[in-house]
């Protein structure tokens, strides 16, 4: 079969961010390229143009390509050949960038693959929904957990009836890391992560809470009507929350809650969520991706499995699995899975065909909009006491 079908040859990506001590530039740069299906070619891996150039050759990019700034790498690539220049940017840089950077992206015809939250507030999310409408070009949102086999199973499970009428969702996301300032210390993700200059208004809820939102939407297909939230600092001087819930009011008349914490000893990256329906409920855990626990009063309780060739796997689970079941699949691939849909909607507008940009199996801006509106609403809420308020954004996926 052909590289990316009747396109037949591998995308071109440029990287922006991933320089020396980036934990989520080598993760795109990996899941991009785990199929085989694109090749990373250019980057602006850092602010600093010497540490950019310097990082090059950790993802064996030329010299030529190695660029100092975003504006370099997008003129210089835009005046490429077609043949030649980039397909599409990554953008794994921190909050406050991502909407300079991928407005320039999309203004100069490239397609975008940014890194969530969207960008550093609601008016700039929006804004970018408008451009990516403008442009044409394929948007998508790295909100990875949705790439596991098990959550595209259960995905369509839900939204096929399987579990009845959906009345509850418990969306948690754990981790501990954070206990301690490691901000004190220049740690590098930890500095930037509870800077509210660069992380935005929130510091957990907007870096993992907007994750189990997003999982709890996308599986679902719920749409929020309100919201009720309180945001808790625990490290004493820590200038963003490290800690908090939310309570949604479900358009269904269904109740949903997140729950974020990086404070709590010992959670790794304790990702989970329950769904409850009138005729079953669901488990899963990001820590054991390849199982799935389902059950219905007066049964056994069922375990399903990662499995492509098992008469129980669905058409969704099955097309985000690569390796037969017991040969287990996790975070990579699932990052994977994102860009590997999105490769398909890319290869398609080069070749000016027609792709699906609303109700996409990859995460796509509308989501991006809703996940700021979310951080947004959860802050409002949380700095009046847990006041109630609306949720359901107009670009919000039906």
């Amino acid at each position: 079969m052909a590289t990316n079908g009747d396109l037949n040859r591998k995308l071109r990506m440029a990287l922006v961010g991933g320089g020396a001590g980036s934990f989520i530039g080598r993760v795109h740069a990996t899941a991009a390229v785990l199929d085989n299906r694109a090749e990373l070619v250019a980057g602006a891996l850092s602010s600093d143009p010497e540490r950019a150039k310097a990082s090059a050759p950790d993802y064996d990019i030329k010299p030529d390509r190695a660029y100092g700034s975003v504006d370099e790498l997008l003129s210089s690539e835009a005046a490429l050949p077609e043949d030649k220049r980039i397909d599409f940017v990554s953008v794994a840089t921190p909050n406050h960038t991502h909407f300079s950077i991928a407005k320039a992206a999309l203004e100069a015809g490239f397609n975008v693959i940014c890194d969530k939250p969207m960008t550093f507030d609601l008016e700039q999310a929006e804004e970018l929904a408008q451009l990516v409408e403008k442009s044409g070009a394929v948007f998508a949102l790295s909100h990875n957990y949705t790439g596991y086999p098990l959550i595209r199973q259960a995905r369509e499970m839900i939204q096929s009836g399987e579990l009845g009428e959906i009345q509850a969702f418990r969306s948690n996301y754990m981790q501990g890391w954070l206990r301690s300032r490691l901000e004190d210390d220049d740690q590098k993700q930890a500095a930037w992560r509870t800077d509210p200059a660069k992380s935005g208004a929130a510091g957990a809820f907007g870096d993992i809470g907007t994750h189990a939102y997003n999982l709890a939407r996308y599986m679902t297909g719920l749409l929020p009507e309100e919201v009720s939230s309180h945001l808790k600092i625990f490290a004493p001087g820590r200038r963003l929350d490290d800690y908090g819930h939310a309570v949604i009011r479900l358009e269904n008349g269904g109740l949903g809650t997140v729950t974020a914490s990086q404070i709590s000893h010992g959670r790794e990256n304790d990702l989970f969520i329950e769904v409850d329906g009138t005729k079953g409920a669901l488990q899963w855990r990001q820590e054991d991706p390849n199982q799935m626990m389902v059950r219905r009063n007066g049964q056994p309780h069922q375990v399903y499995t990662r499995d492509p060739n098992a008469p129980f796997t669905n058409a969704s689970g099955a097309a985000a699995c690569r390796l037969p079941a017991g040969h287990p699949e996790a975070f990579f691939e699932a990052f994977a899975n994102v860009y590997r849909f999105a490769y398909d909607a890319m290869a398609d507008r080069a070749l000016g065909k027609t792709f699906e940009k609303t109700d996409t199996i990859y995460p796509n801006v509308a989501d991006g909009v809703e996940g700021m509106y979310f951080i947004q609403q959860c802050v409002a809420s949380s700095a009046e006491n847990g006041a109630w308020l609306p949720l359901k954004h107009p670009l919000a996926r039906k």
